[in-house]
């Protein structure tokens, strides 16, 4: 059920979900309430009256008995229940013309999500794996044919399969099968990914089996690993789960774990490891969805060069030594058990081809899953994380690049950064006369840290504010007391310690900013670089595709604002989560895909940044908020410009 929520004096409303908090509500309205203990109600700062309607909640030991007969509520603790009216007093709030004058709309990218019925509708669906019953005619004095020819023949003739093989361990089992079935089996076919290819019968098992047929999709991440359990009937992913990467206790980055790699038995020990990740992941999301694993008939991965050769007991020395060149890019179809998988015997492995050193198979999996390859509109696809790729193009031509942005994003190099969970602000708004902040953490508790979407947004919202230049230092001549030099650094409170979980102030530094202002430098000089090196400007684009981990969540007005996103339309974004992972998941439903990869891959021009000469001039160019061309950032500019003439 929605609700209409009206904020006085601001005469701004909001449709909101029921069950949401107002404090919420009001963020997402843009209209700022001070509270900095990031929604557990601990500050008591976000005092609200409600006019008409009504909300649940909202009482605490700091409003008072005559507080609350007025209306009076905690915004943080208040759950709408209904349509309801609040007026923001004066001092949770600021004079509303100047509200009225920094509001710009919040907005998050679309959600792209693909499916089954999404193959189908585009043509491409044709399983890669497929179960058929057959009843064969029993043996007797005059029907001698072998129970291998006998099975063949019949699924020649009933079932359109013309140049099919069988394997050793299958051969084995069909007797036995055969006569403990009367003759009535079910046999899973795996299609060649070629045309020419030859039908392999992986499996066969007693009576009827074709409602069970299942596939595992994974990623395998440098941080973190994936995994989807799905049913290849319905498309549907019945249990899914992640795990971090074993690999992390011998280096956190895919350099160290290269080092790692020479040394030794390095390689056998990472293979193992990462090995034993997924097998824990395997096993979790079989016992949660509880399936037989005999019905598992293939898994699909996707990785990064470094992870694929790491996990397949590929020496990945060479990827870090100049000329950078992978042992290969394209891997045949491997017998998972053989790469120390806990499936049966007949379970295929389908690893994801790369294209160079640096975008791995799992940027070509994103590519693949997103339908990029498949579009007309000229596409800006943006992987962002520690790494972050780069893939400008459509279904004529494709060209890639990778750039190396650091940790900021995850909470790396941030004095208080943490990873997006639980008590990590990720939302922020701030008061342009008191300088007085508004915090939302996850899960709405007391904070403890900053995570990726919550730095984004309150480096934006400070610079476009004036507590910030565009060099990331603080305005030092404002009148407030969070605003402090401590050995050397200035920095911004955001929470006093008694608001926190840790006992400590939380603060945003200068240092913090500066490695944020690195970061986005890198990824929007990869964009112009490469926009520049096919011959093309961001005006050429038509829509942006965001994966990764926080894209979902990122304000994009603010990512453009701080020269992270190029400036374009809100509406033209969509985030598709874990590329990587869906890739996977759409090449385990049709042979459409895993057919077009080869393809697409050996299509895909691939560009050394770090060889490309302007590069490096884009990136100082980006060392600023946003860019030291302003024209590049047409709506921020008419909005500094707007709030500048009215300051004047």
């Amino acid at each position: 059920m929605v609700h209409t929520i009206t904020f006085l004096p601001h005469n701004r409303e909001i449709q909101v979900n029921d069950g949401e908090k107002l404090i919420r509500a009001a963020m997402d309205a843009g209209v700022h309430i001070n509270a900095s203990c990031g929604g557990e109600g601990v500050c008591g700062k976000c005092r609200v009256i409600i006019e008409a309607g009504t909300v649940e909640g909202g009482l605490s030991e700091q409003v008072s008995p005559e507080d609350r007969d007025k209306g009076v509520r905690l915004a943080c603790r208040s759950t709408v229940t209904g349509d309801v009216t609040v007026r923001v007093p004066v001092e949770s709030t600021i004079d509303a013309s100047v509200l009225r004058q920094s509001y710009v709309p919040r907005r998050t990218a679309r959600i792209q999500q693909k499916d089954l019925n999404d193959l189908k509708e585009a043509g491409l669906f044709l399983p890669p794996v497929e179960k058929i019953y057959i009843e064969l005619p029993k043996p007797d004095n005059q029907d001698h044919l072998p129970d291998v020819t006998r099975l063949v023949s019949h699924l020649k003739l009933h079932h359109d399969e013309h140049r099919m093989t069988v394997s050793l361990p299958v051969i084995r089992k069909i007797p036995d099968v055969l006569r403990e079935a009367e003759f009535r089996v079910t046999a899973t076919m795996a299609r060649p990914i070629i045309e020419t290819g030859k039908t392999e019968i992986i499996n066969v098992q007693p009576g009827d089996t074709t409602d069970y047929n299942y596939g595992i999709a994974m990623d395998i991440g440098t941080t973190t690993i994936y995994g989807q359990l799905i049913d290849l009937k319905t498309g549907e992913v019945l249990s899914d789960h992640g795990e971090f990467n074993g690999q992390i206790s011998y280096g956190e980055d895919v350099i160290s774990r290269i080092v790692f790699a020479e040394k030794g038995d390095g390689l056998d020990r990472l293979q193992r490891v990462v090995a034993n990740t997924i097998n824990t992941i395997i096993n979790k999301i079989i016992k949660r969805a509880k399936v037989d694993p005999d019905n598992i008939s293939a898994i699909t991965l996707a990785g990064n060069t470094t992870m694929t050769q790491l996990f397949l007991k590929v020496n990945p020395r060479y990827i870090r030594r100049a000329p950078y060149v992978p042992a290969s890019t394209l891997y045949p179809p491997i017998r998972a058990k053989d790469l120390g998988l806990d499936v049966e015997d007949h379970v295929t492995a389908l690893v994801y081809p790369a294209v160079s050193s640096y975008v791995g198979g799992d940027i070509v999996a994103g590519v693949m899953g997103s339908g990029l390859y498949l579009d007309e509109p000229l596409t800006l696809f943006m992987d962002i994380g520690t790494n972050a790729e780069i893939v400008i193009g459509n279904r004529d031509w494709l060209a890639c690049a990778a750039c190396s942005a650091g940790p900021a994003f995850e909470g790396g190099g941030i004095k208080f950064g943490m990873r997006a969970a639980k008590g990590a602000i990720e939302d922020f708004s701030l008061d342009p006369v008191t300088w007085e902040p508004m915090l939302m953490t996850i899960g709405n508790v007391r904070p403890k840290g900053i995570c990726g979407s919550g730095l984004i947004i309150m480096t934006a919202v400070m610079f476009e504010l004036g507590l910030i230049n565009n060099l990331g230092k603080f305005n030092r001549d404002l009148a407030t007391d969070r605003l402090r030099e401590d050995e050397g650094v200035w920095e911004y409170v955001l929470a006093w310690a008694e608001e926190t979980q840790i006992d400590r102030d939380i603060t945003l530094t200068e240092i913090d900013i500066e490695n944020l202002i690195r970061a986005k430098g890198a990824i929007y000089s990869g964009c112009m670089t490469l926009l520049a090196e096919v011959g093309m400007g961001m005006q050429d684009i038509e829509r942006i595709i965001l994966a990764g981990g926080f894209g979902s969540y990122v304000d994009l007005e603010k990512a453009m604002t701080i020269g992270l996103l190029p400036e374009i339309d809100p509406e033209k974004v969509t985030f598709i989560g874990n590329s990587s992972l869906m890739g996977a998941k759409m090449s385990s439903l049709t042979n459409r895909i895993r057919r077009d990869v080869g393809e697409v891959t050996r299509s895909m021009t691939s560009f050394e940044l770090s060889e490309t000469p302007s590069y490096m001039d884009n990136y100082i160019a980006a060392l600023f908020l946003p860019h030291t061309d302003l024209d590049q950032f047409p709506r921020l500019k008419a909005r500094l410009a707007n709030r500048s003439s009215k300051v004047n």
